[in-house]
């Protein structure tokens, strides 16, 4: 099946949406490697529109082979937005991608009134669709007590409370970031429920209407894909700009699979075939959240790829 076959069935949709009167957000995302970017540029030249992209690792512009960011042919002729925009030095929120996104959406409407949000990142996704609640600013005692757990455990430590408190936000969430458990723990613990009711519940209204594509493939094809992929970026120099990032290691930026597996290798406590063997381990793991979290939302609609 080709990809413009696979358009089809989404055009055929949005000849009628819900809301004719409204501009129309198409989401499309899936778990990573099952082919969200090939689809996605094909639809967008189709409709002659734009892409923004909702995949937080893909924000950095250092970060591109380990990312699997989009080739140059891919961006070629298809505005993208949110690609490469920041520095792994640059704080970045995803109440912040909330906000950018929405201030960006009204010039993109007047050009289109169709535009494509892809990414694997459903905590970006539902930011934009769904809005996030006001977080309350931390209370000083709450902080100290998380400061002092992750001290004295660590990151593990972290993740079992969180996992304990709030097992929805550990399924989805990148549990390498020790920073998000933080974060997570302080309000979950303030406010004496999850964190993920806060990032799911709010629903704010939109002045546009949205409609949402997840991809997917059988288990098996998809987790050769991303073994497949995982060589790739091997072949393609991984290993060379995880060298030049080596200096900046301890940014939350680069607390992400394909590096800090490769950053352990540097340090010596992996072998460097273990540590390739565990980026696709990782990668898969990942891969099974994702599909974990999309699951939760009831208005995706879903595209077996290979049927």
């Amino acid at each position: 099946m080709t990809i413009l076959m696979m358009i089809s069935p989404i055009l055929k949709n949005l000849i009628l949406p819900k809301s004719t009167d409204k501009p129309i957000l198409l989401v499309i995302t899936g778990p990573t490697a099952v082919g969200k970017t090939a689809l996605t540029v094909d639809l967008a030249i189709q409709l002659n529109t734009s892409i923004i992209s909702a995949d937080s690792r893909q924000f950095y512009k250092e970060l591109r082979i380990g990312t699997a960011f989009p080739t140059d042919k891919e961006l070629k002729g298809v505005p993208h937005h949110f690609l490469g925009h920041l520095s792994i030095n640059d704080y970045y929120s995803v109440s912040k991608f909330e906000q950018d996104v929405l201030n960006l959406l009204p010039t993109l409407f007047q050009q289109n009134n169709i535009v494509i949000l892809t990414g694997g990142s459903g905590l970006y996704i539902d930011a934009v669709c769904k809005g996030i609640d006001d977080l309350p600013d931390p209370d000083p005692k709450i902080r100290a007590y998380v400061m002092d757990l992750f001290d004295k455990e660590g990151i593990e430590g972290l993740r079992n409370q969180i996992k304990k408190l709030d097992p929805d936000f550990y399924e989805q969430a990148d549990i390498a970031n020790h920073k998000r458990i933080m974060r997570a723990l302080e309000v979950t613990i303030q406010m004496g429920e999850p964190y993920s009711r806060f990032l799911t519940n709010s629903n704010k209204s939109r002045s546009f209407e949205i409609i949402k594509y997840c991809l997917n493939r059988p288990r098996e094809i998809l987790f050769n894909r991303i073994n497949q992929r995982v060589d790739q970026m091997v072949e393609n120099g991984l290993l060379d700009e995880v060298k030049s990032l080596l200096p900046y290691k301890n940014l939350n930026a680069l607390n992400t699979v394909g590096y800090k597996e490769l950053f352990d290798y540097l340090d010596g406590k992996l072998t460097y075939d273990q540590a390739i063997e565990d980026i696709k381990t990782h990668t898969r793991r990942y891969a099974k959240r994702q599909l974990t979290w999309f699951k939760r939302d009831g208005e995706y609609q879903y595209i077996d790829l290979e049927d």
